[in-house]
């Protein structure tokens, strides 16, 4: 299953659209789409605008790849469940959001290990083509590191 998330504040068919698109000319596609309230015709698949953070772990694990726009509890859901993900990232210059922090995340992150980001609707269509050759990363513990922890300690103490 492919769990498409555009986040639980706004919504974005810049992605969506081309997503479904794809998906469409599938002969077979089992597909989710947490949408946040799209325009996009979305019949004939799984979707709703928001799910509950229940419902949402578990399309996570349901999943064997997660498109989504560039937001860090997705990315690190997927760094935790080891499972790829390709990121479409939102931009302020189309007020898609405030800033340009998901481009500067996803250049952070885009040499990862089970990370792709597509920097427009070619790029995305070219990595859905390949959607079922894409792997995941190394998984990623959702705990601190101990030496994380010990070193926010002596931060804390120290102050």
């Amino acid at each position: 299953m492919i769990f498409v998330t555009v986040g639980s504040q706004l919504p974005f068919d810049r992605f969506i659209a081309p997503v479904a698109a794809w998906a469409r000319a599938q002969t077979t596609c089992d597909i989710y789409f947490q949408h946040g309230g799209t325009t996009v015709d979305l019949s004939g698949f799984e979707h709703a605008a928001f799910v509950t953070p229940d419902e949402a772990a578990k399309l996570f694990e349901r999943a064997h790849v997660v498109v989504a726009h560039v937001g860090m509890g997705t990315i690190l859901t997927c760094l935790e469940l080891g499972k790829p993900i390709i990121v479409f990232p939102r931009k302020a210059s189309l007020g898609e959001t405030r800033n340009e922090h998901q481009s500067a995340s996803a250049r952070s992150l885009e040499s990862r290990a089970g990370f792709f980001v597509a920097w427009d609707e070619s790029e995305l269509h070219a990595l859905l083509e390949r959607i079922s050759t894409l792997s995941g990363g190394t998984r990623v513990s959702s705990d601190a590191s101990p030496e994380l922890i010990d070193a926010v300690r002596s931060f804390i103490h120290d102050a």
